[in-house]
């Protein structure tokens, strides 16, 4: 039966609001199970050494505290808790944590709006968000709970900043940065998307300032080997965008010389083999370069063009779809192989951050290239023979192989021989040299705002940048109530300058704080660690106890974190193992992405219209019909339309497993093996698939399983054996059990219903009979010219000739053939027969 058909059957067909059965209300029990969990704490996890159970770590991605719980929340939470479940029916000690990401922007923005302090804000929502945590009742283990705005946890998280910058990984250069209008302040690279803010969606602005750094590209090339360890283990869509992200390509860093410029530019090409066609030289308009060498002439052009170049975005700048645009700089660069002049240009379809911000044009081979030399009449030289036309005349540049010609030394060799010859002729001039690049930029940790965590250095005349001292820490954001908070281009700290004047730590001269907080997935990149043992007072967490519980075993939550948080945290984890502290290198082991709830096709937003309130859907329906039906509707990772989805059906259904339960009538402990073998066949078949289902992460599957269980159940107890028979109660204690992973609050009434004692999730988790496995018939399909004609019920291991036998044979089947004869009989034991006529 597929999934639709039991939500048909669950359902009844019926729509709109169910009210509640005579015998069963999911929502009234709610409250009944809240306060006997908080009694027994069945989820908390247990730290002594002296405990031998295996470990298990199920982690979901920090909430953050922007108003209530909504229903991407219940879809995520509801997807992560069934490993955590499951763990703890299999009788591992597992730690299911929960906190809160409660530093940043929407906080701050909040409280600029009404006129209060960011913590009140933040604080007043995590209490909001941890009672429906509690209503919607996943495992988590309240007592490790945190928040990244407590000084006590943000002191580590300076700490941590500080050995980054002893190490060097920490650094504060002046440069190019994302500039959010909006927001007043600046974006990592990885927070820019499609040239927009992803915070707020505002078009974000290129600026030239001063921040701090991490220096991320030191572990380019282990963020990208070290997924080794995590293919078939982490979605594939995941790892490819974190390998596009990173970027890493090989090639040569080649030497031009500019005409009136003492220094040589490098640029770095991935095809140094075809220098021979390099007609032209482009320098990224916002380039520090462009405005250095540009001809006194040519001078007004080119600062009105920057100008132009300086409001597109970085996704404008690199379609292919629109028109190059560009200016003549007024010099030549001297082609280092073979001595030509060619024009150098400013343009915007190149980057400042890729390479050294400086390309050599071979316009036959590339098409962005080609399509600037055809705008401006540039040459096109063609020095790779593919055997296509020439792109001067068709407008399409020819980037496959071929052999080299009009290349000098290099002609007749193919790609990769002329690659390493034109290393080695550059290498033996000194005019350049193998080498490597990346897309992946220093990750620029400054933010202008106010509520974020300080950066833990000062600034002293005399000594320079100093590092507050371990002993000091944390420092403290200032109270600044009441104080204006709105974005104005520099941090809101450096109003408060009973905070900001302080003491140099090294000379005791007079100092100043650094007045800008860190970006908030520096909070985010280290959380995990500290769930392990969130009361250490003597380092960011307790070594010991990470090497007990880490890495982490599941790992759940949006495809949007990606790359953000991800890779940043993949980062810090490899940092934090050469420092000695951990003895692993990536810090999940398994990762999932749940899909998004949407309705009607649209994702849902207050602005549509469309928003659809879980507090609503909860007191309507109640947490587990809700949950349920979150988890049923489709694979973890698939989009989840709420209007496609049967509340009312798992209302039905939640019903009749608890009236099982309620009626079963065999004393518990009765043995199964006298009850009904068809009923212990059905129930071990649904143990066995169902728990490869959860293993395997199709969850909705599994639900289904459970269904077709009680069914079977159903069925025994109304015309079959009876509520005493001893199948019953051991269908009914299963289903229980293996509901306990979806639907809690059910799963508990039952269990209690079935007279055992609560919590049912250390029932234990059941295992399937081999014996009850092996099927006595199965049913084989019998088809004539594609059609189903007949059905038979045959021994499981029927040979393929006395199965063609037992077809040929049937009254139906030789109904459907007729006169006519058998043309070809093709026999698929013990499953199918499909018989051709003449």
């Amino acid at each position: 039966m597929s999934t639709d058909e039991h939500t048909r059957e669950a359902s009844g067909g019926a729509a709109g609001a169910v009210a509640p059965s005579d015998s069963y209300d999911p929502r009234a029990v709610q409250d009944k199970w809240q306060a006997r969990w908080a009694e027994i704490e069945p989820y908390r996890a247990e730290e002594s050494a002296d405990d031998s159970r295996e470990r298990r770590y199920a982690l979901d991605m920090f909430p953050y505290p922007s108003g209530d719980l909504h229903m991407g929340h219940a879809e995520a939470f509801a997807i992560g808790d069934v490993p955590a479940r499951y763990w703890f029916q299999r009788g591992y000690n597992v730690l299911h944590p929960i906190g809160w990401d409660s530093f940043g922007l929407p906080a701050e923005n909040a409280a600029i709006k009404r006129n209060e302090h960011p913590a009140k804000w933040t604080y007043a929502n995590i209490e909001t968000q941890a009672a429906s945590f509690h209503r919607y009742a996943p495992s988590f283990d309240w007592s490790r709970r945190l928040h990244t705005s407590d000084p006590e946890y943000y002191k580590w998280t300076q700490w941590l900043f500080l050995r980054f910058y002893e190490r060097g990984l920490a650094y504060r250069k002046g440069g190019q940065v994302n500039w959010c209008p909006n927001d007043q302040t600046v974006l990592a690279n990885e927070q820019v998307v499609g040239g927009h803010c992803e915070r707020c969606g505002a078009l974000v602005e290129r600026r030239t300032l001063t921040q701090w750094y991490f220096r991320i590209t030191d572990y380019a090339d282990r963020l990208l080997d070290d997924m080794a360890q995590l293919e078939g283990r982490w979605p594939d869509r995941v790892l490819l965008m974190q390998r596009n992200w990173i970027g890493r390509s090989t090639g040569a860093d080649v030497q031009f010389v500019i005409e009136g410029r003492a220094e040589p530019v490098t640029v770095f090409t991935t095809r140094p083999d075809t220098l021979y066609g390099a007609t032209f030289f482009v320098v990224a308009a916002d380039a520090p370069l462009a405005a250095e060498i540009c001809a006194p002439e040519q001078r007004a052009e080119f600062e009105a063009y920057r100008e132009q170049v300086s409001r597109e975005s970085e996704i404008d700048r690199l379609s292919t779809e629109r028109e190059k645009t560009g200016v003549f700089l007024g010099r030549y660069a001297i082609n280092p192989v073979n001595g030509e002049r060619i024009p150098v240009w400013a343009s915007d379809y190149v980057l400042a951050e890729y390479g050294h911000g400086a390309i050599m044009a071979v316009p036959a081979h590339d098409q962005r290239d080609l399509d600037f030399a055809r705008r401006f009449g540039l040459p096109v030289r063609v020095v790779v023979d593919t055997g296509e036309a020439d792109p001067a005349q068709t407008g399409v540049a020819t980037a496959g192989d071929g052999r080299l010609v009009n290349s000098g030394p290099l002609d007749g060799l193919g790609k990769a021989d002329a690659i390493a010859r034109a290393i080695e002729v550059l290498e033996s001039k000194s005019l350049g040299k193998a080498s490597v690049n990346y897309r992946l930029r220093d990750w620029l940790v400054s933010r202008q705002r106010f509520w974020g965590c300080p950066i833990p250095i000062v600034h002293c005349a005399s000594c320079g940048e100093v590092p507050v001292p371990d002993e000091d820490l944390p420092v403290r954001l200032p109270d600044l109530r009441g104080a204006d908070l709105a974005p104005k281009g520099t941090s809101p700290l450096a109003a408060a300058g009973d905070w900001v004047d302080t003491a140099c730590p090294r000379c005791g001269g007079p100092a100043t704080r650094d007045t800008d907080t860190m970006d908030t997935f520096v909070d985010s990149s280290w959380y995990y660690f500290r769930y392990c043992s969130p009361d250490y007072a003597d380092g960011p967490f307790d070594p010991e106890q990470v090497r007990t519980w880490m890495p982490v075993d599941q790992y759940t939550g949006g495809v949007e974190h990606a790359i953000l948080h991800l890779l940043y945290s993949r980062f810090f984890t490899k940092v934090l193992h050469d420092m000695g502290m951990v003895d692993f290198t990536e810090p999940f082991t398994r990762l999932l992405n749940q899909g998004q709830v949407i309705l009607n096709g649209k994702a849902m937003s207050k602005s549509t219209g469309n928003l659809v309130d879980l507090g609503d859907q909860i007191a309507e329906y109640g947490v587990d019909v809700v949950r349920l039906a979150m988890l049923f509707s489709g694979p973890p990772e698939d989009d989840i339309d709420w209007a496609d989805v049967s509340p009312q059906g798992m209302a039905k259904f939640l019903a009749r497993v608890h009236r099982i339960a309620a009626e079963t009538a065999a004393p518990a402990g009765a043995d199964p093996a006298a009850g009904d073998v068809t009923l212990r066949r059905a129930t071990h078949r649904v143990i066995d698939e169902a728990t490869t289902m959860v293993e395997a992460q199709r969850f909705n599957v599994a639900i289904a399983r459970i269904m077709e269980l009680v069914s079977a159940t159903r069925k025994a107890i109304d015309s079959g054996p009876g509520a005493a028979d001893p199948a019953v109660r051991e269908a009914a204690e299963t289903i229980a059990i293996l509901l306990s992973l979806f639907a809690p609050y059910t799963a508990e009434e039952a269990w209690e219903a079935l007279g055992r004692q609560a919590p049912v999730i250390r029932a234990g988790w059941p295992s399937a009979d081999p014996a009850l496995l092996v099927e006595d018939q199965v049913t084989c399909v019998v088809q004539v010219a594609g059609k189903v004609r007949d059905r038979l019920e045959v021994p499981p291991g029927i040979a393929a000739d006395e199965l063609e036998r037992l077809a040929l044979a049937s009254d139906k089947v030789r109904a459907a053939l007729g006169d006519g004869g058998v043309r070809k009989v093709i026999v698929r034991a013990p499953k199918i027969v499909n018989i051709v006529p003449a």
